[in-house]
């Protein structure tokens, strides 16, 4: 179903899935092209939650995705409070709420008023930067351009990393930006070596070229969710 939410910065479309009744989990694609990489994955999750009798919400955060608003104008600030008055509305049904956030979009439930959060390969605002970095790095070479990550620390205006215009407030926050941990379950893929508490078979998609997906995959993250909010919730 279509949905929106309103939050302090205007209107913001929102997809919901699932039963009426229940725990919903509130979902947080990753930040810039990742979120295009990744959509239709994190969907079918919510489809296979559906299927488990657990509702869920997407909703566009302002500055992203479907967003109307730019780019430039996206700022974790702004992602945070948006993401909070998403998972608001769950609460003002009578309905505990629950995050479930993908790569760096886990750098935006720090606000929200939840019952827990499920991490899949969290990573820090640093982190995302420095992948920025490199794609503008290489860009810039392949164009026999020079480019200067220090700058990054003296711009005014909305300075373009990997086709995204990103303002200066958001380049200041990225660097110590990071997951909240509070409630947090981290699942992360069997290739990566970082610390979680449990780790699955699968490819990262949001490393591909193009948007794809990975069903499979995403019936074993459904089962995992699923049976976390069951617990949480008993």
């Amino acid at each position: 179903m279509i949905s929106h939410y309103d939050w302090d910065g205007g209107r913001e479309a929102m997809l919901r899935f699932g039963p009426d009744t229940g725990p919903v989990i509130v979902a947080a694609l990753p930040l810039f092209e990742e979120a295009n990489r990744t959509r239709a994955f994190l969907v079918t999750i919510l489809r296979a939650l559906a299927e488990r009798g657990v509702a869920s919400a997407l909703p566009d955060m302002p500055g992203q995705g479907e967003s109307g608003a730019p780019t430039s104008t996206f700022t974790l600030a702004r992602g945070r409070s948006a993401f909070a008055a998403a998972c608001a509305l769950p609460l003002g049904e009578g309905r505990s709420a629950y995050g479930l956030a993908i790569r760096s979009g886990t750098l935006l439930d720090g606000d929200a008023q939840l019952a827990g959060r499920w991490h899949f390969a969290p990573m820090t605002g640093a982190d995302q930067l420095r992948e920025l970095v490199r794609t503008r790095q290489a860009a810039a070479r392949e164009a026999g351009e020079s480019f200067d990550p220090a700058s990054l620390k003296e711009a005014t205006d909305p300075v373009e990393l990997a086709g995204n215009l990103l303002s200066p407030t958001l380049l200041a926050e990225m660097p110590e930006a990071a997951p909240g941990t509070e409630g947090a379950r981290v699942v992360r893929l069997e290739t990566d070596a970082k610390p979680a508490d449990h780790k699955i078979a699968g490819a990262p998609l949001w490393r591909r070229a193009e948007p794809d997906n990975d069903p499979a995959l995403a019936e074993k993250i459904a089962d995992d969710i699923a049976a976390w909010v069951r617990a949480c919730e008993s």
